[in-house]
């Protein structure tokens, strides 16, 4: 009976926790997910294209962003348009996303440094939406993800944007405003790291490394 009583309390826990999020959360977890895969698609053309390091680490990054995000979608209990698309390179639901994706990966194939220039687009247009559904949502757990996905794209932006200097060009940006990127560049960005650290793109703490941070090598 005690086993009997677990089960059902167990699986109403469930059922309930399924059932939260308003539908602006849920709309924009579907928006993320596919943005995440976005990130990974464009990465991916650029590396087979380019063979850069950059792209193929960051690419696996994004895999385990989507993940994340996967997880919500799970547990908001809404339709997953990746699945729906058979996790198809380049397809999206989401037709602004189409079109950034057309976009980037058409500009990124023209030389190495609009590849570099296109992925740093990516994570500063990454940073922007994260901010903004970090700031709409009240659920603690959900915003520490959107902050840990913040934290990334910021380690992201900076390896793109270094990658670039190697190249003797001053990236500018190109969706955030000055300040913001500057503080970004610094390591003041608005992300926080999961877990702990006490590197120069890390969390909090005294460790050596936190999140999945990725170091380029190129």
């Amino acid at each position: 009976m005690k086993i009997l009583l677990l089960l059902i309390t167990v699986t109403i826990s469930s059922m309930l926790y399924a059932q939260v999020g308003n539908d602006k959360e849920k709309a924009t977890v579907l928006r993320m997910r596919e943005e995440e895969k976005m990130a990974r698609d464009v990465y991916q053309v650029m590396n087979d294209k380019w063979d850069q390091q950059i792209f193929s680490h960051i690419s696996q990054s994004e895999t385990y962003h989507m993940s994340q995000m996967k997880l919500w979608v799970d547990k908001f209990d809404v339709d997953d348009p990746v699945t729906r698309n058979n996790d198809k390179r380049g397809v999206f639901t989401d037709q602004s996303l189409q079109k950034l994706y057309n976009e980037l990966r058409a500009s990124g194939l023209q030389s190495k440094e609009a590849a570099f220039r296109a992925g740093a687009k990516v994570e500063e247009v990454d940073i922007r939406d994260l901010k903004a559904a970090l700031a709409e949502t009240n659920n603690a757990d959900l915003q520490s993800t959107y902050k840990y996905l913040i934290h990334a794209s910021e380690n992201h932006l900076r390896a793109f944007v270094r990658n670039l200097k190697a190249l003797g060009i001053d990236y500018k940006p190109v969706v955030m405003d000055q300040k913001e990127f500057e503080e970004i560049m610094n390591g003041q960005g608005g992300g926080m790291g999961i877990g702990t650290g006490k590197g120069d793109e890390c969390g909090m703490g005294n460790g050596n490394h936190c999140c999945m941070k990725i170091r380029e090598k190129n």
